[in-house]
């Protein structure tokens, strides 16, 4: 039969010395292991929080640097508009400038008696081969019935002359032109029904429309950005 030792009592404090050290030991290296895993953690998830930080800022950056540039983008257009539009409205200014000129001086055209009879003759054999009828009435200016009479009669000579046609004009003095009018004529057919405006006042507003491209481009040049002219 087998013996049981019992142990000594040194015997026992020195196994229990050896069992808590052993612990102690377990104990100290599972803790070093959770603090290498803790930081481990730590670096990685402050590397994380610093990368979202850093696209945060990269980000907000590229945000600001691409609504300053817009902003000027803005600005630069704003400037560059008004300042067409400055130009443009000089422009208009010295063509309305320059018409207004033209607009005083047109009753300048009936001072020189022969020259605005001449004048007068070719604005009425317009509407004469225009209209081409044997009655013909004309509006003026009383202040030029005088002058219009001896127009009519170098009209409707040259007419006949160049159709082999007659024509009586006469003067509507029931109708005539206001007093502040610039000179010139209005030729009226078929019984009133059809009427030429050849007033100086109208020929000029005709003149702005169809001449102002020309003066346009003779003041201000070409403009680069027109593809098509009439």
């Amino acid at each position: 039969m087998s013996q049981v030792h019992t142990l000594s009592d040194d015997q026992v404090g020195q196994e229990l010395r050896k069992m808590t050290a052993f612990i102690k030991q377990e104990a100290i290296e599972k803790a070093r292991e959770i603090e290498i895993k803790a930081n481990e953690e730590f670096s990685i998830e402050k590397s994380k929080l610093v990368r979202q930080e850093t696209d945060a800022i990269d980000a907000a950056h590229a945000k600001k640097l691409k609504q300053a540039a817009m902003s000027q983008q803005i600005t630069r257009s704003t400037v560059a508009n008004k300042t067409r539009l400055k130009v443009l409205a000089a422009r208009q200014q010295l063509l309305d400038d320059i018409f207004e000129a033209a607009s005083k001086r047109l009753s300048e055209g009936s001072k020189d008696k022969a020259k605005y009879r001449v004048t007068l003759k070719n604005l009425l054999l317009e509407g004469l081969y225009a209209l081409s009828e044997p009655e013909i009435q004309v509006r003026a200016r009383k202040a030029d019935y005088s002058v219009v009479k001896d127009a009519i009669k170098d009209a409707e000579d040259e007419y006949k002359k160049t159709t082999s046609k007659e024509t009586k004009v006469t003067i509507d003095e029931e109708n005539a032109l206001p007093e502040g009018s610039s000179g010139g004529l209005i030729i009226v057919g078929s019984q009133g029904k059809i009427d030429i405006n050849n007033t100086f006042d109208e020929r000029l507003e005709l003149l702005k429309s169809s001449a102002l491209p020309a003066v346009r481009q003779t003041l201000f040049g070409k403009n680069p950005n027109r593809k098509f002219y009439d």
